[in-house]
């Protein structure tokens, strides 16, 4: 089933995301080549950044999660693990 992933990172500044998502070898306006995401988006906060993807599976999102995000965002020093909330996406357009 589709998914939403909504991460809400506190006490983590942009300049923090975008150190991680270099490390991950993506580029900002570029494709991801992470099987399975379909979209991504990241916004600031006044207390840090959210994240917004929609991945085919819940699954994909979270082998990505344990893969990638947790153990990156340990080496640049986020402060804590994100809040994450996960939706059931009933439908979803693409430019293509």
């Amino acid at each position: 089933m589709t998914i939403a992933v909504q991460q809400d990172f506190k006490g983590v500044t942009l300049a923090q995301y975008d150190e991680a998502v270099a490390k991950m070898g993506i580029s900002p306006g570029g494709p991801h080549s992470e099987p399975g995401l379909l979209f991504h988006f990241v916004i600031g906060t006044d207390d840090g950044f959210r994240v917004t993807d929609v991945w085919k599976t819940r699954e994909g999102f979270e082998k990505f999660a344990r893969e990638k995000i947790g153990p990156i965002s340990r080496e640049i020093g986020f402060s804590a693990p994100p809040s994450i909330e996960y939706l059931d996406v009933h439908n979803f357009n693409t430019a293509g």
